[in-house]
């Protein structure tokens, strides 16, 4: 991950990595002062963040300065997921025609990375590999446009995914991720196309209507993606109390 270069940039990056992997659910707030407290930054600084990430489709923004992580209905979510299998089956397209021998390699490395993640049960990690392997794919195309595109429609599926999904399944990923490299190695644009949109159905039908948890501590969710010194003119955000009980 690039390192961010402004303070705007940090906020930025820290929460949609939040989002993607699903520390930070479908509707929760992203309160400014909360946030600009926690970073030792501005609210307009943190609402600049805010508003990237809802060019991104991962926030909404509404009135009087609020902010949630975006909700997408099942409308939208069938929807994203049609625009997926588009783009999804173009990379693969625009993949075997390009495929040089080192992408099978790097593609191995990367589900090598997603196993080591299952091992540890780190639940967030393997979320975010699973995502960024359809990202890489895009990258190896060579078209920015499409990298572009992919990137945000794959974000948004995590959000459809953390609202509707079953439990994250490394398992199931990683096989089907082994499916998709076989088949661009073996140059057959047909059976490529096929492996993708078969694998990209499963990941739909992994959306099912589940309960949402309880409001998240934003603070303590923002903690866990900083190093744990904080920079300089970052300011620790206290424990946030609930209703009832005190945020733990």
């Amino acid at each position: 991950m690039a390192k961010p270069s402004t303070r705007s940039d940090l906020v930025y990056t820290v929460l949609r990595r939040a989002v993607i992997e699903q520390a930070l659910a479908p509707g929760a707030k992203l309160l400014e002062d909360e946030i600009g407290a926690h970073f030792g930054v501005s609210r307009t600084v943190v609402r600049a963040a805010l508003q990237k990430l809802a060019g991104d489709g991962l926030v909404e923004m509404k009135a009087k300065r609020t902010a949630t992580v975006a909700r997408p209905s099942l409308e939208e979510a069938r929807a994203i997921f049609e625009v997926r299998r588009c783009l999804e089956r173009e990379a693969i397209r625009l993949l075997v025609e390009r495929w040089k021998p080192e992408f099978g390699a790097d593609l191995e490395g990367h589900v090598r990375d997603e196993e080591e993640a299952a091992k540890r049960q780190d639940k967030a990690l393997s979320i975010r590999l699973a995502g960024e392997f359809h990202i890489r794919l895009a990258a190896m195309t060579g078209n920015p446009l499409l990298l572009r595109y992919v990137s945000e429609v794959v974000s948004r599926c995590s959000l459809i995914l953390a609202l509707y999904g079953r439990p994250h399944s490394s398992e199931c990923g990683m096989n089907e991720h082994r499916d998709v490299i076989a088949a661009l190695r073996s140059g057959d644009v047909a059976r490529a196309v096929h492996v993708m949109d078969h694998h990209v159905a499963l990941v739909e039908q992994r959306a099912l209507i589940a309960e949402g948890g309880d409001e998240p501590d934003l603070g303590a969710i923002i903690g866990r993606y900083l190093p744990q010194k904080p920079a300089a003119g970052v300011v620790p955000l206290p424990a946030r109390r609930r209703a009832g009980k005190e945020a733990s």
